[in-house]
């Protein structure tokens, strides 16, 4: 094996490491919205309760502010790009395609997310002495959760992209036959439902729990996707030897 194969090859090594890292971002998300309720509603409205939990509680106030899911979308480029490059001999066009899509995404999401900033912000809050002090803060707080709410139009598009991304992608293992027909037709239609619940919690909040309805099968199959490229990954890796 020429030394260039060996080098895809360490790719497929570190897209397993990072979708492993990824799907126990993934468990670890589920686990926390279990406990938490995860219900949109009872999120901290105001800038000064988000500094209020941000302070008292700051893991918790940085995982409702998305950072978990920033963590995971970083994560996930590896792993998508060790997938185009499992497919570059078959459909690098749609592959290539898929891998753009979902790095201009995920830089989109990763910038509209104000996770940190906002933790920033909610310190110097508490350690302002003035109400003048406050007063800016706290319109810089509101700027800054307007930019980055749920429903808002970047965060669609960041969350959507990757969405778009990771169906093509799996069109792409249909056609590739590389990952499996499970695998792919998992990912094809567990993306497809994400895709739908993100459309209708964007613009029809009114049947957010019909949404989620849609959502819980469709994020357990994107789940069992993760599982099976995950391995698939290690074994491709593994078959250099």
């Amino acid at each position: 094996m020429d030394i260039v194969e060996k080098q895809w090859k360490s790719i497929y090594f570190i897209g397993g490491v990072t979708a492993t890292l990824c799907l126990c971002a993934i468990i670890a998300d589920m686990i926390i919205g279990s406990i938490t309720g995860a219900d949109l509603t009872l999120l901290p409205k105001t800038a000064i309760d988000r500094f209020v939990q941000l302070n008292d509680k700051p893991l918790l106030g940085l995982y409702n502010m998305d950072l978990l899911n920033v963590i995971t979308q970083i994560l996930m480029i590896p792993t998508i790009f060790a997938i185009y490059a499992a497919h570059r001999n078959v459909d690098k066009a749609n592959a290539l395609l898929a891998l753009i899509l979902f790095v201009t995404g995920s830089i989109l999401f990763v910038a509209g997310n104000t996770a940190l900033t906002m933790f920033d912000l909610s310190r110097k809050y508490f350690e302002a002495t003035t109400d003048a002090q406050r007063y800016l803060i706290e319109s810089a707080g509101e700027a800054m959760l307007a930019k980055g709410a749920h429903g808002s139009l970047s965060v669609f598009i960041g969350f959507v992209l990757p969405t778009i991304a990771n169906i093509l992608m799996s069109v792409v293992m249909i056609k590739g036959r590389v990952f499996g027909s499970v695998t792919a037709y998992f990912g094809v239609i567990g993306n497809s439902f994400l895709l739908v619940y993100l459309v209708l919690v964007t613009f029809f909040p009114a049947i957010e729990k019909f949404a989620l309805a849609i959502a819980m099968p469709g994020g357990l199959m994107v789940l069992g996707w993760m599982v099976l490229l995950t391995i698939k990954l290690f074994k491709l890796r593994i078959s250099a030897n």
